[in-house]
């Protein structure tokens, strides 16, 4: 099942899983990669369902196997589902970042272009959730606001390459991230990392050096 989530997120989020390479610790990478796919699925709820109601249909159903997961319950046969539920339990993470998680994509339900104020929430409850949540996994009691930050900065990159009048929004948000990140735990790196390939992304190998160099920094 851990094989199957890396596999997933190598093939369908490389940003994020090439900034996972950097954690030593196999468990912790797991966990963390358990975090982008669930963060996957959701990003795929808006996009397959034929219709609003059938997207919040399936973003029901992850709320509800978040209320299994917190309820100490069973949780549902499905390999996301269950390796989030064993972080969620290991860890002891908490339930407000993975629900303001599910809550940004209501807003993708929606097909009028987002404004810079509303883009900017949806990154952060994403990209910023994800990459707060990596942080407590990856450095526990340290500050994840700068993860968070370096987390918003990426998604907001990645919506704005598809909507131009994001851009200096994006441009502002990754400056901001740049300087948050230099008071970020070096354990936490990994969860912020991606980051550096926020913007002018090359071939994947130039991806691969600026990420060593931004990891060997400690800046994104």
């Amino acid at each position: 099942m851990t094989s199957d989530l890396d596999d997933l997120i190598r093939r369908t989020d490389p940003d994020r899983w090439l900034s996972s390479r950097f954690i030593g610790d196999a468990q912790a990478r797991a966990e963390v990669v358990a975090i982008y796919a669930y963060d996957y699925e959701l990003a795929r709820a808006p996009k397959v369902a034929s219709n609003s109601l059938l997207g919040e249909i399936r973003l029901t159903w992850w709320r509800e196997m978040l209320d299994e997961a917190f309820d100490g319950r069973p949780v549902r046969l499905h390999p996301t589902a269950q390796a989030l539920a064993d972080v969620v339990r290991r860890r002891g993470l908490p339930r407000e970042p993975l629900e303001a998680m599910i809550d940004a994509r209501y807003r993708e339900l929606d097909a009028a272009p987002m404004d810079p104020p509303e883009a900017l929430a949806w990154a952060r409850d994403t990209g910023g959730r994800a990459a707060e949540l990596a942080a407590l996994i990856l450095a526990p009691g340290a500050d994840v606001g700068p993860a968070r930050a370096a987390g918003t900065a990426w998604a907001m990159s990645r919506r704005a390459a598809d909507a131009p009048a994001l851009a200096a929004t994006a441009e502002k948000t990754l400056m901001g991230a740049r300087e948050a990140v230099r008071s970020l735990d070096a354990r936490a790196f990994p969860a912020a990392a991606h980051a550096a390939l926020a913007v002018r992304r090359g071939a994947p190998v130039l991806d691969r050096l600026r990420l060593i160099w931004a990891v060997a920094r400690g800046r994104i």
